[in-house]
């Protein structure tokens, strides 16, 4: 079990940090849009930083979890990597 546990905190380390990357890109992006369009955005990426602050919390969590506790945390993780990534991929198809 602590294989998987670890195989999962090395993918979702990456995750987040490939998540990092597109939301500087995204705030990269925004330096160039309107006004409106700034304010738009502005609470996706709040949306974003605040859903990446919650994976990286499921992560910590993780590290320390008995084997009964981590499938559970696995769960809540794998819900919040979804709802990151179509925010992600919503948001760069506006700003794209």
């Amino acid at each position: 079990m602590k294989d998987k546990q670890t195989e999962f905190v090395e993918k979702l380390s990456a995750e987040i940090v490939a998540w990092d990357v597109q939301i500087d890109q995204i705030k990269n992006e925004m330096e160039r849009a309107t006004a409106e369009a700034k304010h738009e955005h502005s609470k996706t990426i709040f949306a974003l930083e605040q859903k990446r602050n919650q994976a990286a919390e499921k992560l910590q969590g993780i590290s320390v979890a008995s084997e009964d506790e981590w499938e559970d945390i696995k769960v809540a993780a794998e819900q919040i990597w979804d709802e990151v990534k179509t925010l992600l991929r919503d948001t760069i198809k506006k700003t794209g």
